[in-house]
Order: structure tokens, then sequence, then C-alpha cells
């Protein structure tokens, strides 16, 4: 049998030994930081406190911690804590400590460095509030702290107590702990992130739970309004109408012209409920959708509004199809064509419907020869009551409820206009 050399050096062994406990060292590392990536961070004290205790065992420690400082009210506090058996913990007792009792360590922290006292009993006894007088009651013999920095801030450190006896730290040990320290700042620093989160998903919600029971309240006091002012504004318009028709002869023209202006005013009312209640449950619609061909609906439109006869209305032959809600459309195509006949002013004038694939979408527009619009106004002729003029009975909400239709169906809408020459609306519909 062949003989193996083994080299019985002393020095060698030791150096062999000092390799080994630094590669087992790496490994518990690695270990404590699988669990960290791996940790839903539900329970994160349990998991902060079993890597305090796997470290602290490993070095030997008979007391192992977290502190945090608070460096505006100049304090430190103990927030995590594990003790081996047998040694009386000190938590409680290291709340809001002046950061003036431990200024060597905290100079040492603000530099990135750590604080090692490898005998407590050699430190100068500077009195009861010295470190020596602080250490010594806590039973301390040897200590280690370490910095715990987060973006370029120090917010606290890692501290490692030997109580039962002299405990000495290498260099590369010391790299080690430097290294669980920025371990425990980024699990903590991901804890934090993940409350964020969770907090503002949670604020988000609740807005979102208080912005559709605000909406539901709203539609409803938009149905409500519009339900029992109609009655009132129908009487209204009835019994002056009949009073106006009785007694047309002996009114005379200077009293009929106040009771024309009541008339047009419960007109002008009449039509800015029904263009309120329509704005509040457009999105409301129930009815399913079904297949829109574009060309039959605009003629059905067109058929049932008022066109003068000095205007010519242009719709573009083979439309695109899609699937939609008929009504909904009906509404946006109703609004732009009407808006594009009010606002025509010339002897004869053309309004064209026209549509254009883009690819993913659709895009139509509605041009007209009529008065136009100040670019000033592009975007506001599309909030709800605006409107250029007040001498006619219109709500100011039918460009508004184009837009809602057309945001519901994710797409978009504008205008492009010059005074005296015409309007063109555009609005976009992705395909289905």
């Amino acid at each position: 049998m062949k003989n193996e050399y083994i080299d019985t050096n002393p020095e060698q062994l030791e150096k062999d030994k000092i390799i080994k406990r630094q590669l087992r060292f790496q490994e518990l590392l690695i270990s404590i930081s699988t669990q960290y990536i791996n940790s839903d961070l539900s329970d994160i004290n349990k998991l902060i406190n079993e890597s305090l205790k796997q470290i602290g065992e490993f070095v030997e420690s008979d007391r192992s911690y977290v502190f945090s400082y608070d460096l505006i009210n100049k304090t430190t506090s103990n927030t995590y804590e594990w003790c081996a058996q047998g040694i009386a913990p000190e938590i409680d007792n290291l709340q809001n400590v002046p950061v003036e009792y431990v200024t060597q360590w905290l100079e040492a922290h603000k530099k990135g460095e750590a604080f090692y006292v490898e005998d407590v009993s050699l430190l100068p006894d500077d009195g009861e509030f010295g470190l020596r007088g602080i250490l010594e009651p806590q039973g301390v013999k040897s200590l280690i702290t370490i910095p715990k920095i987060k973006n370029n801030q120090l917010i606290g450190f890692i501290g490692f107590d030997s109580v039962t006896k002299i405990n000495t730290y290498s260099d590369n040990e010391q790299e080690i702990l430097f290294v669980f320290a920025n371990m425990l700042v980024n699990v903590i620093q991901r804890k934090e992130q993940e409350e964020q989160i969770k907090a503002q998903k949670e604020k988000k919600e609740e807005l979102l739970r208080n912005l559709s029971v605000q909406n539901e309240e709203l539609n409803e006091y938009a149905h409500v309004v519009s339900h029992d002012l109609k009655g009132p504004l129908i009487n209204i318009h009835t019994l002056v109408g009949w009073f106006m028709d009785d007694h047309k002869a002996t009114l005379g023209e200077a009293l009929l012209k106040p009771l024309e202006q009541v008339l047009f005013n419960v007109e002008k009312m009449d039509f800015l409920i029904k263009g309120i209640f329509d704005y509040s449950t457009i999105d409301k619609l129930e009815s399913e959708d079904s297949h829109i061909n574009f060309n039959t609906i605009i003629r059905e439109v067109i058929d049932a509004l008022l066109v003068p006869n000095n205007i010519n209305i242009v719709v573009q032959e083979n439309l695109p199809s899609m699937t939609g809600n008929i009504w909904k459309f009906k509404q946006v195509f109703h609004n732009l064509i009407q808006n594009a006949i009010k606002y025509s002013d010339k002897d004869n004038s053309v309004i064209e419907i026209t549509c254009m694939d883009k690819g993913d979408y659709l895009e139509f527009f509605v041009k007209d020869e009529g008065i136009g619009i100040n670019s000033d106004y592009f975007d506001k002729i599309f909030k709800v009551f605006t409107k250029l003029e007040s001498t006619s009975s219109s709500s100011g909400i039918g460009l508004s409820i184009v837009k809602k239709i057309i945001t519901y169906y994710k797409g978009s809408i504008w205008v492009e206009s010059e005074e005296g020459i015409g309007s063109t609306f555009y609005f976009t519909i992705f395909k289905n």
C-alpha cells in the first residue's frame, strides 16, 4: 500500500483550519442569502432573527443584534436581538440611547468602518457613561459593530457581543460581516418597498371604490333630477303655449315676445336635462354589442335629423364594419353631424363623412364648411357644458358625450379648424 504524505506542520494546519472556517462562513452567508431571496417576507422578523442566530452561533458570539440610528434626534435603538442560551437580553434596555454614549463607534460607522473592541477590559475607565462603563454592566468582554448603509446614508449597525469569553475577528471575517450587513439592509429595504407597493395598491383600490360609489351616486342623482325636472318643464311649456294660443289676438307682440322667451328657455332647459341624463348614463348602457354597418347607422342618423336643403351630406361608400354598441355609435354620429349642420353658414355647404383604415384602428372624420372654431377652444369644446355661443337651446353636452364614448372604446378625438372655412372632427376606434 502506498503511503500518503500528510503535512503535520502546525502552522500549515492552522492555515488550513482558517481557510475551511472561511469557506464554511461563506457557505452560511450564501444559504442566508438564498433564504432572503426566496422568502415572501411575510414574517421578516422571524427571518432576520433566524439569520442573527445563525451568524451569531458561527462567530461564537453570545448576543447578535441590529440597531437603527435616528441621527436627527441623535439616538439609536435596538430593533432585533438574538441571545445564546443563558445570556440575558438587553433589547428593552437599549431604546433611544443617546448617540453621545457611543460616539466612538458612531464616528467609525460614519466612515463606513467597523468598530471592534477585542477586550473591553482594556478600554479606558472613563466613568459611568463612558464606553467601558456601558458595556461591562452588560457583561460584554468583546464586541464588533458593522455599519448599515442604505443609499449612501448611515441608517444603523449590526453587532456581536461576546459575554463568556474574549472573541477575535479576522479581517476576512469582518469583510464577511460587512456582506451580511448589506444583505440585511437589502432585505429590509425590499420589505419596505413591498409594504409601500401594497399600501399604494390598497389606497388605489380604496380610491377606485370611492369613485365608483360617487359615480353611482352622481348617476342616480342625474337620473332623479332629470326625471323630477322634466315633468314641471313640460307643464310650464304646455300652459304657456295654451295661454299664448288662447290670447294671441289680445296680447300683442310686446307681451308675446317675453312669453316666447320663456318657451325658448324651457326648451333650452329640456335639452340640458336630456344632455345630463345621456352623459351620465352613456357608459351604463347594458344592451349587447352587435355587428355594426357604419353606412347603415349613419344613414339612419341622417334620416332622423332635419337637414336643410342647402346642405349636402356625403358619406363614403363601403365604410368598414365592426362589433360594438349601435346606440353609442349612433350618438357619436348624431352629435357630430348635428353640430356640422348647426354651424354651416354658407348658402351651399357640404358635410363629408369618411373613414381611413390605419391598421390596428379606424380613423373617422366629419368635415363641414361652417363658421370654424378658434384654436383656443380646441380642447375646451369637449368638456361638459362648454359651448361657444348662448343663442341656441343646445345643452353644450353633445361633444362631451362623443368624447366619453370614444374614450370608452380606448380611442381619441380631436378637431382641426379654421375660422370662416370649416371644421373637421377626427376620432379613432381600435378594431375588434
